[in-house]
């Protein structure tokens, strides 16, 4: 008898804990960010420099506990073709995943489409965080992704060997 109460005992506590864990990874570090509190910016081949961009519909999330839980999706007021010619391309671009319930960003499907060439990355801000850059994916018919990635500073291929 004591073997199965010790036995339930482990099991009931194992459930509980992975339901936390669940929730704490998919939602609490996570928070909505209000459209207007999101401010998207490309960076100008010409000059450098970021620019604001129009970006209506904009949905968002954010967290404290890390520089790279941001994402968002909206749609871009300025074609790729556009894009294309006045901001800087990011190569390498990877989004990452998302929290389930926030449907709107796929990063599989982003990752192919960028893969695929159906659509484009640009930088939208170096360094947003230390050895952080946001990026931004715009397809051809307006639809458009941020989210933000470790750089060359934190990347495998970027860093150099320890002595």
């Amino acid at each position: 008898m004591n073997g199965k109460v010790v036995g339930s005992f482990v099991v009931i506590a194992t459930l509980i804990f992975g339901a936390v864990l669940y929730y704490v990874q998919e939602y609490y570090y996570y928070d909505t960010v209000a459209a207007e509190e999101v401010t998207l910016t490309l960076v100008n081949v010409a000059t450098g420099e970021t620019e604001e961009i129009v970006a209506n519909d904009v949905e968002a999330i954010d967290g404290s506990s890390s520089p790279i839980r941001f994402r968002a999706c909206f749609q871009a007021g300025m074609s790729d073709a556009a894009m294309s010619e006045t901001y800087q391309e990011y190569p390498g671009a990877t989004p990452l995943n998302a929290p389930g319930w926030f449907d709107c960003f796929n990063a599989q499907d982003i990752g192919a489409a960028l893969e695929a060439g159906e659509a484009m990355a640009f930088l939208s801000e170096k360094e947003i965080h230390d050895g952080v850059d946001r990026v931004i994916a715009v397809f051809p018919d307006g639809r458009a992704y941020a989210w933000n990635q470790l750089n060359e500073k934190y990347n495998d291929e970027g860093s150099e060997p320890i002595q």
